[in-house]
Parts: structure tokens; C-alpha cells; sequence
């Protein structure tokens, strides 16, 4: 017979644990976000200074004069007297660490200089032409996590069976297709062979903007642009899936009778999204990259022309601007996707 014995009471802690609440792991999880998002900024800061600090200091090294650019065909019409007065006045001859601390103070002040070869604010070139690549980046982005998700999950719920290797097959060829030639290939066979989309521009010639015009312009090139994101998407999808269907909780989650539309929506979906988050927010820089020579092939009225024009006439305040710009895209894309990252998956902390 066992002797009970009283003795000392072992020393219970009264200190609420985080963890063991719904309130304590949420205030756990803000506290993880407020401490990533403040560290993230900390680096930020000074990356952009230097991105835009670089640009200042290869456009001065570069063998382009912009002074040419500037003149175009009137450069050789030009007397050195006017072309050495010009250039001053557009102060060409200034050090470009002296260029660059002029631009970033008027910067901080909201003044982001003037372009040379749009003769306009640069703060009006990026009202003109940002809301235009936001909308096909946008939209491209969203047709291919969607198209990613319902293919990958496709694929990943059945592996090795037809689809899946159908899936598969096409995204690694795809992925082998250089961006430019698909670009190419889309408008030679669904503009100009089967007249299924314009060719080129945000509207007709000559027509206003409406959304029925810049609906039916914008649909070649988002899908293009959104095409060439899929594959590395949908792979990710699909080997989440693919692993999810295997694991115990289905195993499990079958065994308890669930149908196959629960189990799919409650275990197996969640766990395909963080792969897709992640990823997204991996990819912006191609995103980036894609939406540029997508505008450039269909004449899209975005930014592309002008980061092309402005590396072409080594415009400093607009090709630092444009840099940077793209630059705090990419950086907020991935803070973006480790918050989502950080919100879907519970297990993970904040030193991600």
C-alpha cells in the first residue's frame, strides 16, 4: 500500500505563460512582427542610401556622355561655348558624391529633382507611369498564384499520374523559354496571326481610356507576364501538396472519416499557401525584371520606357529615383511574404 507523505510544496510559478493562451500567443506574434518589421527597416535604410549612392557613381564612370543624350542631333550644331554653359546650368560638371547629397536632401524635402529628358518633375513621371506597371504587375501576379495553386494542387494530390507529369513537363519547359521569346511568340500568334488581342498601347488609337479599352489591352500581356512566373510557383505547390497528402495528420484526418474536399481544404491547402507566399515574395525581382520587358514589347505606358531612356541619357535624377524605387519594391515584397509567412505558419518565429 502506497504511504502518502506531505512534505513542501514545490514553488509554483504565478507568471501567466505566453504560449499557453490564445491572447499570449497572439501577443507573442505581434511582438515577433513588430521586432521583424523594426529590423528589416534597419537594414533597409542603409542598403537604399548605398543602391542609390552606386547608381550616382557608375552613371559618372560610364563612357555616355549625357550631355550628348541631352542634345541629341543638335550636339554636333552646338558651340563648345554653349555646350560648356549648358552643362553647367544642367550641372553636369558638379562630383557625382556632390550630385548624389543634392538629390538626396531635395529628396528627404519630397523634391526628387528634375528629369532632363521628360523635361518634368520626376515625382510627375512616376505619377504618369507607376499606376500603369502597378496594374499589370498586379494582375500577372494574381493570375499566376492563382493559376499555380489550382495546377499545383492538382499535380500534388495525385503524384506521378498524367497530370502530374503533365504539369510538371510544361513548367520546365516553359521555365527553359527565354522571357523575351515568349513575349515575342505572344503577340506574333495572338495579335497579329489570330487577331485574338492589340498588339500594342493602354487603348486603341485615338480612343479614350476606359475600362472595357484597357481591360481588352491589358489581357496579352498580363497573362504573358503572368506565365512566365508559373513555373517556379507551381512546382513549389505542388511538392508542398504532394508532401502534405503523405503525412500523418491526413493519414490521420482520413482515418477520422473527413471527406476528401474537408481534408483537402483544411489540412491540405493551408500548408500548400506557405510555400506560394514565400516564393512570391522571392520572385518580385523577376516580377520586376518581366513586367519591364513585357511594357517594352506591347509599348505598355509604364515605367519600363522610362528606365530604358534614362540608363540611355544617364538622367541621374530619374535613374536613381527608378532604382531605389525598385529597390524598396523588392525589399517590401520580401518583408511582405516573411509577415504572411510569419502569420500562416504558427510554428514559425521571428527569426526569419
Amino acid at each position: 500500500m502506497t504511504t502518502l507523505t506531505s512534505g513542501p510544496s514545490p514553488a509554483i510559478d504565478s507568471t501567466p505563460a505566453l504560449t499557453c493562451t490564445p491572447t499570449g500567443r497572439w501577443q507573442r506574434r505581434r511582438r515577433d512582427l513588430c521586432h521583424l518589421i523594426l529590423r528589416r527597416i534597419a537594414i533597409s535604410i542603409p542598403l537604399l542610401l548605398a543602391v542609390s549612392a552606386g547608381v550616382f557613381f557608375l552613371a559618372n564612370r560610364s563612357p555616355f556622355n549625357p550631355l550628348t543624350a541631352y542634345l541629341g542631333d543638335r550636339y554636333q550644331a552646338t558651340s563648345t561655348a554653349d555646350r560648356a554653359s549648358i552643362s553647367a546650368a544642367l550641372n553636369l560638371d558638379a562630383p557625382w558624391w556632390n550630385l548624389w547629397w543634392q538629390w538626396l536632401t531635395a529628396g528627404a524635402r519630397g523634391d526628387l529633382g528634375q528629369s532632363r529628358i521628360y523635361t518634368q518633375p520626376v515625382t510627375s513621371v512616376f505619377a504618369e507611369r507607376l499606376p500603369w506597371t502597378l496594374l499589370l504587375s498586379a494582375t500577372a501576379l494574381a493570375l499566376a498564384a492563382l493559376i499555380a495553386l489550382l495546377l499545383g494542387t492538382l499535380a500534388g494530390l495525385r503524384p506521378g499520374s498524367w497530370s502530374d507529369r503533365l504539369c510538371v513537363a510544361v513548367s520546365v519547359v516553359v521555365q527553359a523559354v527565354p522571357p523575351f521569346v515568349l513575349a515575342l511568340a505572344s503577340v506574333l500568334v495572338f495579335a497579329v496571326l489570330m487577331r485574338w488581342a492589340p498588339v500594342s498601347g493602354a487603348t486603341d488609337p485615338g480612343a479614350a481610356y476606359s475600362v472595357g479599352q484597357v481591360g481588352r489591352h491589358l489581357v496579352l500581356p498580363a497573362v504573358t507576364l503572368a506565365v512566365m512566373q508559373v513555373p517556379w510557383l507551381l512546382l513549389a505547390v505542388r511538392s508542398a501538396v504532394a508532401e502534405t497528402v503523405g503525412s500523418a495528420a491526413v493519414r490521420g484526418a482520413r482515418t477520422r472519416g473527413l471527406t476528401r474536399s474537408t481534408v483537402i481544404s483544411k489540412h491540405v491547402l493551408p500548408m500548400s499557401l506557405t510555400p506560394l507566399v514565400t516564393l512570391i515574395g522571392a520572385r518580385l525581382p523577376e516580377l520586376i525584371v518581366g513586367a519591364v520587358l513585357i511594357e517594352e514589347v506591347f509599348a505598355w505606358p509604364g515605367l519600363a520606357a522610362a528606365v530604358v531612356d534614362s540608363a540611355k541619357a544617364m538622367d541621374f535624377p530619374l535613374l536613381a529615383a527608378l532604382t531605389v524605387a525598385t529597390t524598396a519594391v523588392v525589399l517590401a515584397g520580401s518583408l511582405l511574404a516573411d509577415v504572411l509567412y510569419l502569420l500562416i505558419d504558427p510554428r514559425i518565429t521571428a527569426d526569419v
